[in-house]
C-alpha cells in the first residue's frame, strides 16, 4: 500500500500524541461534563423535591389535627407566592371517594386544577408519594410532588404541592454554565502542558535528528552527547553504521587504485611493445589498447565516483572550488587570453566530495575553453527545494560555435567526439553526466547567450 492511502502518515510524531491526547483529554471532559450535568440534575430534583415535601408534610400536619381539610387556613405555609395568582406555585387538597367539587386550593391556582400524577402513570417510590413534571394552568413547566394521606377516621386525603420548575432548569443551568467553564479552562490548561510535555519527551529526538543533520552537512563526523536508555542505542548504532560506511568506501577506493595500477601497467607495455613496429598487427594492438584505456579509465573514474558519491556527511563549498578552477584554467590558456568570468555566493555548499565537484566542472570549463572565442562565464546559484531536497546550479557558458540540438545528445555519450581536431578522449561530458547522475543530479546543454553552448549542471546542496 502507499501512502496515498493513509492521508496522515507523514504527521510529526509530536503532532499525533498531541492530537491524540488533547481528543483524549476533550472525550474525556465531555463525558464528564455530560455525567456531571446529568448527577447534578437529579441531585437538585431531589433537593426541590425535599422543600416541596415539607410543605406537604405542614398541610399534612394541619389536616390532621384538625380532623378536615374544611379548615386548612389558604394562608397556613406562610409562603405568599401560594397566595399570587399563576404564581408558578400551587398546593391542593383533594378528598379522595368524594365529588369533585371536594377540592380545596391555594389561591394561586386562580380556579384551576392540579392533575393527578397517578392518571400520568408516574410511579409510586413508596405506595403513598410521587414526584413529576406537568404543565400548569398558566402553561408553565410544574414540578408536582403529592402524598396520599388516611386519618384514623378513614378520611383519605390526597395533597398536592407544585413548585416553578424554571428554578429547577435555572439552578441547573448555572451549574453548567459554571461547569463547562471550569472544563474549559482545564482543557486550556491540558493542551498547553501536553505541547510542553510532548515537546519535552521529544527534545532527545531533536537532538539526534539535530546531530544527524550536523553529520549529513559535514559540520560532525559522528553522533555525539548523551541520550536517555531507549534512544541511546540508536545514536550507537549510527555511529557503527557511519564508521562502516567509511570502512567500506576507503576499502573501495584502495581496491580500485589497486585496480588501475594492475590494469594500466600492462596496457602500458602492450602499447610500448606496439609503438615500435608498424605492421597490421602492432597498429590493431595499439588501436585496441587505446580503447581498452579508456574503457578502464572511464570505469575506474566512475567506480570511484560511485565509492565517494556514497559518502556521508561530506560537503563541498563552491566559491573557494570554483575559484581554483578558473585560476588553474586562467594559467593553462594564458596564451589564448580568455576571460573567465565567475559569479557565485559564498554559502553555496555542495553535498558531496570536492574530488568530484572539481572534475565535473573542470571537464565543462575545459570543454568551453577549447571552442571558446574570449570569453567564459561561471555562475553558481541556489534553486528553491525540489521534492524536499535542496539543490544547486552551475552554469558555465562560452562565446564559442555553439553546438546544434540534434548534436548535444551525441556529446553526452561515452567516447563521442565530434572534432576530432581537437584534443581529448570524448570522455569528459559523458563522464560529468555521469557522476553527477550518481548524486542525484543531471547535466543540460543549451543555447547560451553569448552564442555558444551553455552547460548547466545541477547537484545536491545543503
Amino acid at each position: 500500500m502507499t501512502n496515498s492511502y493513509f492521508p496522515f502518515s507523514r504527521i510529526s510524531i509530536g503532532v499525533r500524541l498531541v492530537v491524540v491526547a488533547m481528543l483524549s483529554s476533550l472525550i474525556i471532559l465531555v463525558g464528564a461534563a455530560v455525567v456531571l450535568s446529568e448527577i447534578y440534575r437529579r441531585a437538585a430534583e431531589r433537593a426541590f423535591d425535599e422543600r416541596l415535601h415539607v410543605y406537604i408534610q405542614s398541610v399534612a400536619a394541619n389536616i390532621a389535627s384538625k380532623n378536615t381539610a374544611n379548615a386548612f387556613d389558604p394562608y397556613g405555609l406562610g409562603d405568599p407566592r401560594f397566595t399570587l395568582p399563576l404564581s408558578g406555585w400551587y398546593w391542593q387538597i383533594r378528598i379522595e371517594g368524594s365529588a369533585p367539587q371536594n377540592i380545596f386550593s391555594s389561591l394561586s391556582l386562580f380556579g384551576g386544577r392540579l392533575p393527578r400524577l397517578e392518571d400520568l402513570h408516574v410511579p409510586s417510590h413508596d405506595g403513598s408519594s410521587r414526584e413529576g413534571y406537568i404543565i400548569g394552568p398558566d402553561e408553565r413547566r410544574l414540578r408536582l410532588v403529592e402524598r396520599a394521606l388516611e386519618l384514623p377516621d378513614g378520611a383519605r386525603y390526597l395533597v398536592q404541592i407544585a413548585g416553578n420548575a424554571d428554578e429547577i432548569e435555572q439552578t441547573i443551568q448555572n451549574f453548567k454554565t459554571a461547569l463547562w467553564t471550569a472544563f474549559a479552562l482545564l482543557a486550556c490548561v491540558l493542551g498547553v502542558t501536553t505541547i510542553f510535555q510532548t515537546r519535552f519527551g521529544l527534545l532527545p529526538l531533536s537532538r539526534l535528528s539535530s546531530q544527524i543533520s550536523s553529520i549529513r552537512r559535514g559540520l560532525s563526523d559522528r553522533v555525539e552527547g548523551e541520550f536517555p536508555d531507549d534512544i541511546a542505542p540508536v545514536a550507537g548504532e549510527l555511529n557503527l553504521l557511519i564508521e562502516s560506511n567509511r570502512d567500506i568506501l576507503e576499502r573501495a577506493r584502495t581496491q580500485v587504485g589497486n585496480l588501475a595500477h594492475a590494469l594500466k601497467t600492462p596496457l602500458s607495455v602492450i602499447l610500448n611493445e606496439a609503438s615500435g613496429q608498424e605492421t597490421p598487427l602492432a597498429d590493431k594492438v595499439r588501436e585496441q589498447a587505446d580503447i581498452m584505456r579508456d574503457q578502464v579509465n572511464w570505469h575506474l573514474e566512475r567506480a570511484r565516483a560511485a565509492a565517494r558519491a556514497g559518502a556521508i556527511g561530506v560537503t563541498t563549498d563552491i566559491e573557494p572550488a570554483l575559484a581554483g578552477l578558473q585560476r588553474t584554467f586562467l594559467k593553462i590558456y594564458s596564451e589564448r587570453a580568455l576571460s573567465i568570468e565567475l559569479n557565485c555566493s559564498s554559502d553555496l555548499k555542495f553535498r558531496g566530495e570536492k574530488r568530484d565537484f572539481d572534475d565535473m566542472v573542470g571537464n565543462l570549463v575545459d570543454n568551453a575553453a577549447k571552442w571558446a572565442r574570449h570569453q567564459i562565464s561561471i555562475e553558481a546559484l541556489g534553486l528553491p527545494v525540489i521534492d524536499g531536497r535542496n539543490f544547486l546550479e552551475v552554469i558555465v557558458s562560452d562565446d564559442g560555435p555553439g553546438l546544434p540540438a540534434e548534436k548535444r545528445k551525441d556529446v553526452m555519450r561515452r567516447g563521442q567526439r565530434l572534432d576530432e581536431t581537437v584534443p581529448g578522449s570524448g570522455l569528459g561530458l559523458a563522464i560529468v553526466a555521469d557522476i553527477a547522475s550518481l548524486y542525484g543530479g543531471s547535466l543540460t546543454l543549451e543555447d547560451s547567450e553569448q552564442g555558444g553552448l551553455r552547460a548547466v549542471l545541477r547537484l545536491p546542496s545543503l
